[in-house]
């Protein structure tokens, strides 16, 4: 399929000379290698949704912050379509059309410059954030369920498919360099992990949790237990020593993210139902608090110290909750996105 982007903001340069993607003037100072210097304040849980962002003709199924700043929200629509919004204007700023079939993942690289889009008609494709030109468009001729960048490197990518197999690209090249083959059934979730990101954490619908070394095609653990269920989500916490993940018996369980692996049975959450949903989690930045959506369009937010709901709201009218993130920045800002085609901007 053709691709086309259109611009929807007021123009793509300002007076200045800088792009509609920059940060707006005092996001924070740079430092020297390029990371912003974040204060990680205090987190409050929100109260109401402040904003609704409308312009998917259907749900939309992932939200992605722009990295260290979050002033840019980047969304995967179930009607094909990606779309960049600014979260300080409050509208859409540009529209990325290229897939024939809903969107299942997107992700930022490290910089924002670019973005990978994977979709249900076996395409990934790789964007300029800019101008909306696509650089380079993958297949391997299976569905792809969710992409992840390399950490140290952003011409390199993995990708968890349909057919049981989680696939590394190099994206100037668009070659498979490594095959991860060990899980049983469709790959679901893939999370770097440890200090330098070099171990990855991948799940499927095999009911397995499997720990590999990067660029090596066999894992160094497997995590499997009679009781565990399918985890179609997973994410880390903001201090790197845990890493949760979003279980199919309406629980999120948490395993150490480091040396051991192992799954943590004192600290679990529940009250959610997520059942039959790929619901993503979110962490505050400061790691105070843990968010889910779940199946019914709730958003549920939990004290990570005592596992206690500290507040739901419903957010969503039809369907589920399927996508929250928060804010890097803003110490109560948290978006979600269901799958009635709404973003919502909650304070």
């Amino acid at each position: 399929m053709d691709s086309t982007t259109t611009f929807h903001g007021k123009e793509e340069f300002d007076y200045k000379g800088l792009s509609w993607i920059s940060p707006p003037a005092g996001l924070g100072a740079l430092v020297a290698d390029g990371q912003l210097e974040i204060d990680h304040h205090r987190c409050f849980v929100p109260k109401k949704c402040v904003h609704r962002f409308t312009g998917h003709n259907k749900g939309v199924h992932r939200i992605r912050l722009f990295p260290q700043t979050g002033h840019l929200i980047l969304s995967a629509g179930l009607d094909g379509k990606c779309k960049v919004w600014s979260v300080e204007q409050k509208q859409v700023m540009r529209t990325y059309i290229g897939h024939s079939a809903a969107v299942r993942d997107v992700q930022f690289n490290h910089d924002g410059t670019r973005f990978i889009s994977a979709s249900f008609d076996r395409y990934l494709r790789l964007w300029d954030t800019e101008s909306g030109k696509v650089l380079q468009t993958f297949t391997n001729r299976k569905v792809p369920y969710v992409v992840q960048f390399y950490p140290h490197d952003d011409n390199l990518f993995v990708v968890g498919c349909s057919d049981n197999k989680i696939v590394t690209y190099d994206a100037t090249t668009a070659e498979v360099t490594q095959e991860y083959n060990h899980h049983l059934a469709p790959v679901n979730s893939i999370l770097f992990v440890e200090d330098h990101g070099t171990k990855m954490v991948t799940t499927s619908d095999d009911k397995k949790v499997l720990v590999w070394e990067w660029d090596i095609g066999v894992p160094i653990k497997y995590i499997s237990d009679p009781s565990m269920q399918s985890i179609p989500s997973t994410t880390l916490h903001p201090s790197h020593q845990y890493f949760c993940g979003q279980s199919l018996d309406n629980t999120i369980v948490v395993f150490q993210a480091n040396n051991r692996f192992a799954l943590q049975r004192k600290k679990k959450f529940s009250g959610h139902v997520v059942s039959g949903y790929a619901c993503e989690i979110a962490f505050s930045p400061d790691g105070q608090f843990l968010v889910s959506g779940d199946g019914n369009g709730s958003v549920f937010v939990w004290d990570w110290k005592k596992h206690k709901i500290l507040q739901k709201f419903r957010a969503h009218s039809s369907g589920p909750a399927i996508c929250c993130v928060w804010h890097p920045l803003e110490p109560t800002t948290l978006f979600t996105c269901g799958w009635d085609g709404l973003i919502k901007m909650w304070q």
